[in-house]
């Protein structure tokens, strides 16, 4: 994209008027190109920079929404507070908005892990995540495409269907997860904490569509990348969104002054 589309153009410079903003964006596919190793995934150059420099602006609220796990996002994303950080698909809040003890659910999330690890065995090229409230199987790398295909079904139809498990498609891997949640309800409760009056979310992945469906008539929502979405508008890649970043910080500190 060379060049923001005037429409899209126009959405931003209305968002960015709000009284109180809140921003948020994925990680992977979005801030972060997609790459074949997740631990080499890292946001674009000048990208971290730029969100921190939006949430240095008055009223302005930053967090990054991401399937990672917080720790994890917190390392490759590289942005420090007062960006706020949600993982597991807003199943992992930061410590202030947590509000559940998850303890109970721990016995159940091993016995996750020791399922999904004997039924990836063998399988060459399948990553297992293992996070504080899932785990996450990863075929990007199978190059035996029917048995990725084979795993993901497996994995879907044996400790997928288990009592308490609540399961999570996006691009090329399934996760489990012992604790509920997504992006949207994330965007909700974060919302409602800093009292936002516009939302601004950006997301590639199926995952993100959750949050792109709780979005308001005044809200900004953009899909990276093509396909169906709840989203109104959507750029092409990771550096269409930088472009938006810039743009976004632009029109909101121009509307500071007048605010």
């Amino acid at each position: 994209m060379s060049e923001i589309p005037p429409e899209l153009h126009k959405a931003v410079q209305q968002v960015a008027a709000t009284e109180t903003l809140l921003s948020c964006w994925d990680f992977d596919g979005t801030l972060a190109p997609i790459v074949a190793d997740p631990e080499a995934a890292r946001p674009l150059p000048g990208t971290v920079e730029l969100l921190q420099e939006l949430a240095a602006l008055p009223d302005t609220h930053v967090a990054l929404l991401s399937g990672r796990a917080r720790a994890d996002l917190a390392r490759l994303s590289q942005v420090e507070p007062p960006i706020e950080l949600v993982g597991c698909h807003g199943a992992e809040f930061p410590p202030r908005l947590v509000t559940s003890d998850l303890t109970e659910q721990a016995e159940l999330l091993q016995e996750l892990v020791t399922e999904v690890t004997e039924l990836a065995d063998g399988v060459e090229g399948v990553l297992l995540e293992v996070k504080p409230v899932s785990v996450a199987v990863h075929v990007r790398n199978v190059s035996d495409r029917d048995l990725a295909t084979d795993l993901t079904e497996r994995v879907l139809s044996s400790p997928g269907t288990r009592s308490g498990v609540q399961v999570t498609t996006g691009k090329e891997v399934v996760e489990l997860s012992v604790a509920e949640g997504n992006k949207g309800e994330a965007i909700d409760i974060l919302r409602g904490d800093i009292g936002a009056t516009a939302v601004t979310f950006m997301g590639d992945d199926v995952t993100d569509e959750h949050g792109f469906a709780v979005l308001e008539p005044g809200d900004l929502g953009v899909k990276v990348g093509f396909g169906e979405t709840a989203a109104r508008y959507h750029v092409a890649e990771p550096e269409d969104v930088q472009m938006l970043l810039r743009l976004l910080i632009s029109e909101r500190g121009s509307s500071a002054k007048d605010r």
